[in-house]
């Protein structure tokens, strides 16, 4: 046992990507320390874009230069794609795969044996199931991601992800709810529940569940909990009970993140998405019905194959139909091995033009929701001491001081840049 002068070195985190990726971390760094593997750097990577494969790529080689004396573990979606580009690098001592990364023992290998197989990579099409990871917490941070789903049956043109997670598998019901309570109890005052296709969550479990029943479920039986969130959805797939629990559960948040990805139908269909533009309007529609406060993000891609400049604005234009709060703009990439990459593409300097534009689009449509919302009472989660997100997931700067962790009242003043200014209300 290491005495109180030499503690044992503690695994070292840099993650890319997703949400999913976020709540995997955190159990991948209790696995290595309960390992034994404490002198692990984990960089958990991001294969959604070629840039985010790239941007993986250069933050190995950051994290050799960093920390010289380490074991650098690669893993996530890059590594599950590509583990060739990334065995490749000398910066890199061990790649593991995303279904390999979250067994126990794995890590208990790299913690009793500093040699072994470098390259740990298995087939994730022949994963079928997804454990929950049972974290007793995040360290200091106030919001929590919770797995409940994993992996995607869908095959859109342009996307490698099912490639890197594998076919769709659900965590069931009651250890959803079993982790929940657990970081309730240990202080957390809100959850993120977090997978690959939200809305596919339960169709491979009895009784083929929906992602709105679970929703309920938690919110029943964890009454503890003050806040529940759900990550990227399809608005397609959205269930009766999910609307249900957007108009009746003030615990479930008002700000919902859809995967929308275009604005025009033939981009749709040649994306290979399963809905239309006036099916995301009525979608935005029904839920401003049932929730007046509801606030969107959307994940948009500029320039896509065959997109023409007529179809760039019908892109532009649902932003302001639809009223897209936060915008999440992906300029086109193409990935290796899609259909998509074997489509006519967009020359590279107009799907750059295209993508600022799509942002600014999306910049002018914060000011003008954030502009409606001066003089407004906000209820916000303080994450550090002077802001934090409130309901509708939008940054709050406040005034002044307020403890990290809990949820104070303020009353939006103004806005700066992507936040909202606030005075907070009532106290010292």
């Amino acid at each position: 046992m290491a005495d109180g002068a030499n503690p044992p070195p503690v695994p070292i985190l840099s993650n890319h990507g997703c949400r999913l990726n976020a709540a995997e971390a955190e159990g991948m760094r209790k696995l290595a320390a309960d390992a034994g593997a404490g002198d692990a750097v984990i960089v958990n990577t991001c294969a959604v874009t070629a840039e985010a494969v790239r941007k993986s790529a250069r933050d190995v080689r950051r994290m050799r230069k960093l920390h010289p004396g380490r074991r650098i573990v690669v893993t996530g979606c890059a590594a599950q794609i590509e583990p060739g580009r990334f065995a490749a690098m000398p910066e890199a001592d061990v790649v593991l795969g995303n279904a390999e990364k979250m067994r126990p023992a794995t890590w208990d290998a790299l913690g009793t044996d500093r040699g072994g197989e470098r390259v740990r990579v298995a087939d994730i099409m022949d994963v079928r199931e997804t454990a929950p990871q049972l974290l007793e917490g995040f360290g200091a941070r106030t919001r929590a991601f919770v797995q409940v789903q994993n992996g995607c049956d869908h095959r859109c043109t342009f996307c490698v992800i099912p490639f890197g997670r594998g076919n769709s598998r659900s965590v069931p019901a009651g250890a959803v709810v079993e982790q929940v309570r657990r970081l309730a109890a240990g202080g957390h005052r809100e959850v993120v529940l977090t997978g690959v296709d939200m809305t596919s969550w339960g169709a491979d479990l009895p009784g083929r569940q929906r992602i709105g029943g679970l929703v309920r479920r938690v919110l029943k039986l964890v009454p503890e909990l003050e806040r529940l969130r759900i990550s990227s959805i399809d608005s397609i797939e959205a269930d009766a009970d999910l609307m249900r629990a957007l108009a009746e559960e003030e615990r479930f948040m008002p700000h919902l993140h859809l995967s929308l990805q275009h604005g025009d139908d033939l981009i749709l269909k040649r994306m290979k998405r399963r809905h239309g533009r006036k099916d995301a309007l009525r979608f935005v529609e029904e839920c401003r019905r049932l929730r007046p406060d509801v606030a969107f993000g959307a994940d948009l891609i500029a320039g896509f194959p065959t997109e023409t400049e007529a179809r760039h604005r019908a892109n532009l234009s649902l932003v302001r139909e639809a009223g897209l709060t936060f915008l999440h703009v992906f300029p086109y990439s193409p990935r290796p091995g899609t259909p998509a990459a074997r489509m006519p593409p967009v020359d590279g300097a107009a799907i750059r033009r295209r993508a600022a534009e799509l942002r600014a689009e999306g910049a002018r449509a914060f000011a003008a929701w954030a502009d409606g919302q001066r003089g407004r009472r906000v209820r916000l989660l303080v994450e550090g001491t002077r802001g934090g997100r409130a309901e509708s997931f939008a940054e709050i700067r406040l005034d002044r001081d307020a403890p990290p962790g809990e949820i104070v009242e303020a009353v939006v003043a103004g806005r700066e840049g992507a936040a909202l200014l606030a005075c907070r209300a009532g106290g010292a």
